[in-house]
């Protein structure tokens, strides 16, 4: 089992630096005027945050991490709601960003309750989920 962790990991860190390569983009910028791109900002940090705390096994932290996010993600829900998010591509297909955004959202209180329960293979496998949808997102509408 061990092995197995060890091996997840490592993929965990991958999709880390992958994630952390994806959510580089040009910041205070577009921040204000974007309510999408707000919330962008705090899940790079939150995410950084989670992938460390779940490769250590640090079910608080990640749990902190996840509660930082509801507040931007509110706001760009109401911006979704309000027409105000613009995506740089494939603008077109806005049901299917709500879709992938709304699941993102969904992982976040499963890995949340995960970290509560002290469950370390189910918080690595939905970081997994996590960071998946996210790179999925990102090729698909950035």
């Amino acid at each position: 089992m061990k092995t197995g962790f060890r091996s997840a990991k490592k993929t965990l860190a991958a999709f880390a630096v992958a994630f952390v390569t994806l959510a580089a983009m040009p910041a205070a910028a577009h921040a204000a005027d974007n309510p999408l791109f707000a919330e962008m900002l705090f899940i790079d940090k939150a995410f950084r945050d989670i992938v460390s705390a779940v490769a250590l096994g640090d079910t608080d932290t990640v749990v902190k991490a996840v509660e930082s996010l509801h507040g931007a993600a509110e706001k760009t829900k109401a911006a979704i709601a309000e027409g105000g998010v613009k995506l740089r591509k494939n603008a077109d297909r806005m049901k299917e960003f709500e879709r992938l955004d709304k699941e993102f959202h969904k992982n976040l209180g499963i890995l949340s309750e995960a970290a509560s329960k002290k469950n370390r293979p189910k918080m690595l496998a939905t970081a997994k989920r996590l960071l998946d949808g996210c790179i999925q997102c990102h090729q698909t509408f950035r």
